[in-house]
Formats: structure tokens, C-alpha cells, sequence
């Protein structure tokens, strides 16, 4: 059986952010995915970022705040 960790998934307003999101995070090297929405967290779009919560300490300065709608702890 998969071991469950703990994530930051950021949620976005439109797909067009989400998008975005993930081309600048590429850019910079940002580590993280796209994923659907886990169930718990409702947003406009229905994407996310997912990333290791060390990585979001590491990287949050790095990040534009107004790329995204809030940043939520899940456990997947």
C-alpha cells in the first residue's frame, strides 16, 4: 500500500492561470505538477499546483502571490 505525504496545492480562478503558472514555474525550475483538484479544496478552474511542502518554503519568494488563489495543505 502507497504511503500517504503531505503536499502544498496551490488553486487557481481560471485554467488560463493555471496554465501560466505552470510555463513560469518551468521556466524558473520550479518543482511541482498540474493535478485535478483533490476533493477537499474548491476552486474556479479545477487545477492545481501540487509541490513538496519544502519545496514551497524554498521557492515561496520566488513566487508571484497574485498568480494564484490560495495555497492548501493536502495529504495524497
Amino acid at each position: 500500500m502507497r504511503r500517504k505525504r503531505q503536499y502544498i496545492v496551490l488553486s487557481f480562478a481560471s485554467t488560463a492561470r493555471a496554465m501560466g503558472w505552470e510555463k513560469e514555474c518551468a521556466a524558473r525550475g520550479i518543482p511541482g505538477r498540474l493535478i485535478p483538484l483533490p476533493s477537499e479544496i474548491t476552486a474556479g478552474c479545477g487545477l492545481g499546483w501540487r509541490m513538496l511542502p519544502e519545496d514551497w518554503q524554498a521557492c515561496q519568494s520566488q513566487l508571484n502571490n497574485a498568480g494564484y488563489d490560495a495555497a492548501t495543505p493536502v495529504e495524497q
